[in-house]
C-alpha cells in the first residue's frame, strides 16, 4: 500500500483515555508521507479476523513473516485499490496515541521508564541521543531503580518482622543493624545517581552553549561555519545581531544547541558595567549600551540557563579555513567539563525531571528514617512508614505504583502508531 498521509496522525477520539483494552485497534505505524510503504499496526482480539476478512482467506502468515496478500473488500470480496477504499472494517476502531505502548505497558511487557525510553527513542536526533533512549528501552534504568525497590522491600520485611515479633525474642536485635546499613547504603547509591550532573537530561535536550564575545570579531560566521549553512547575518558593520539566534547541531553524535548574541561592549555607564557583569557572569567590562533593553535582557538570560559559554575573541583566523575546522568538529568528543559522556558507560543516568523528583522524595523519606544526630534508626513504627514512602516513590518511577494522570501525560506525547 502506498504511504498514507498526514490525516493518519491526528487523534481520532475526542475522549482523554483510550476505550477499554479489550477492544481492536489499529493505525499507520510508519512515518506519515515519509516512506514508499504503509505499515499498519493492529491490535485486540479482532485482528486475526480483520486479517481474514480484508485478504479473503483463513490462512494467516506466521509471526514475523512478511506476506504479499491483495486486499479486498471484506462485503464484496471484491480487490480493492488502497489508495482509494475508504470503506471500515467492522469491529476495529483507530487507536488513540500511544495506546500500543500504553497497552504493552498494561500487559506488563514493559514498565514506564522503558516506555519513556521509546519515546526518547523515536524522537532522537544523535547517536548519543539514540543510544541512550535504546539502553533505557531494554530495561537498564528500570532494572536499576527494581533493585532499589527489592532493597527497600526485603529492608521492610525484616523491620516489620522485630516488631511484630522482636519481644518473643524470636527475631534478634541485629537484624535492626542489618536493615540500617542497607538503608544508609541505598541512600548513597541514591545520592550518587542524582549528583550524576544532569547526564542523562543533558543528552536529551542537549547541552546549551551560547557564544559570546565583543562586537565583530566573527560569533556569526563561527555559527554558520558550525552549522554549515548561512543562519546568521553576516556583515563587516558591526552590530548585525541584535537579537538571540538559537541552532540545534549534532556535534560527534551528541547534540548541542549553540545560541549567537550580540556583542559585548564596554558601557558608557560604571552602573551599567556592573550590572552587565553581575547578569552575564562574565569578566567583560559591561553589555552593548543600546537602547534594546529587552535584547540585553534576553542575553543575559541565555548565558545563565547555558551549560557552556564559548567566549570568542577573534574568529577569523579559524572561519577562514573551513576544512581543517570541519576535520576537528569529525574527531571531537564531549569536552571534559561538559557531563553527557559516552551513555552506554556506567550506571543509567537519569532522563526525566520526573525521575529527579520522586527519587528526591525517596531520598528524604530515607533521611527520616535514619536519625541524622545519630545515625539510629529511632521509632520502629515511624521507620517502617518512611520505607514504605521510599518505596512507593520508586514504583511510582517505574509505573508500578501511579495515578492514571500521570499515565496519560506520558502516553499522549506518542504518535498514533506506537
Amino acid at each position: 500500500m502506498r504511504a498514507a498521509r498526514g490525516r493518519w496522525a491526528r487523534p481520532l477520539s475526542s475522549a482523554g483515555t483510550p476505550a477499554g483494552t479489550g477492544d481492536t485497534i489499529f493505525a499507520l505505524s510508519s512515518a506519515p508521507g515519509r516512506c514508499g510503504v504503509a505499515v499498519i499496526r493492529a491490535s485486540g482480539p479482532g485482528s486475526r479476523g480483520a486479517l481474514q476478512s480484508l485478504t479473503g482467506t483463513p490462512e494467516i502468515p506466521p509471526p514475523r513473516v512478511l506476506a504479499l496478500r491483495r486486499i479486498r473488500d471484506p462485503h464484496t470480496a471484491e480487490t480493492l485499490d488502497a489508495a482509494s477504499w475508504s470503506g471500515r472494517v467492522p469491529g476495529l476502531r483507530p487507536a488513540e496515541p500511544g495506546e500500543f505502548t500504553r497497552r504493552a505497558f498494561r500487559h506488563g511487557k514493559l514498565d514506564l521508564t522503558a516506555a519513556e525510553g521509546l519515546r526518547d527513542l523515536i524522537g532522537a536526533e544523535t547517536e548519543a541521543q539514540r543510544r541512550q533512549a535504546l539502553r533505557q528501552m531494554e530495561g537498564d534504568l528500570g532494572q536499576l531503580y527494581q533493585r532499589w525497590s527489592h532493597t527497600l522491600t526485603q529492608a521492610l520485611a525484616h523491620l516489620e518482622a522485630f516488631i511484630d515479633f522482636g519481644e518473643d525474642e524470636e527475631v534478634e536485635e541485629e537484624v535492626l543493624e542489618q536493615v540500617a546499613v542497607a538503608v544508609r547504603a541505598l541512600q548513597r547509591d541514591i545520592g550518587a545517581h542524582l549528583r550524576d550532573g544532569r547526564r542523562g537530561e543533558l543528552l536529551r535536550a542537549g547541552v546549551r552553549a551560547v557564544i559570546a564575545g565583543p562586537p565583530n570579531v566573527g560569533k556569526s560566521s563561527l555559527l554558520n561555519l558550525l552549522c554549515r549553512r548561512p543562519a546568521a547575518i553576516v556583515s563587516p558593520q558591526a552590530g548585525t545581531t541584535r537579537d538571540v539566534l538559537e541552532v540545534a547541531l549534532d556535534i560527534g553524535g551528541f547534540p548541542l544547541v549553540l545560541s549567537d548574541t550580540a556583542g559585548l561592549r564596554q558601557a558608557s555607564d560604571p552602573r551599567g558595567a556592573r550590572g552587565g557583569d553581575a547578569g552575564a557572569g562574565t569578566d567583560t567590562p559591561g553589555w552593548d549600551n543600546s537602547p534594546n533593553p529587552r535584547g540585553n535582557r534576553s542575553r543575559v538570560r541565555r548565558l545563565r540557563q547555558a551549560d557552556l559559554v564559548l567566549a570568542v575573541l577573534d574568529a577569523t583566523a579559524v572561519c577562514a579555513a573551513p576544512a581543517a575546522l570541519g576535520a576537528a568538529l569529525a574527531a571531537l568528543e564531549p569536552p571534559p567539563g561538559v557531563p553527557c559522556g559516552d551513555p552506554l558507560s556506567g550506571s543509567p543516568s537519569l532522563t526525566q525531571a520526573r525521575h529527579s523528583r520522586h527519587l528526591g522524595a525517596c531520598a528524604a523519606a530515607l533521611s527520616r528514617f535514619c536519625r541524622e544526630d545519630s545515625g539510629d534508626i529511632g521509632d520502629l513504627a515511624v521507620a517502617a512508614e518512611q520505607l514504605r514512602v521510599a518505596r512507593r516513590e520508586l514504583g511510582r518511577i517505574t509505573g508500578h505504583v501511579g495515578a492514571e494522570e500521570v499515565l496519560d501525560i506520558i502516553f499522549r506525547d506518542f504518535c498514533v502508531g506506537k
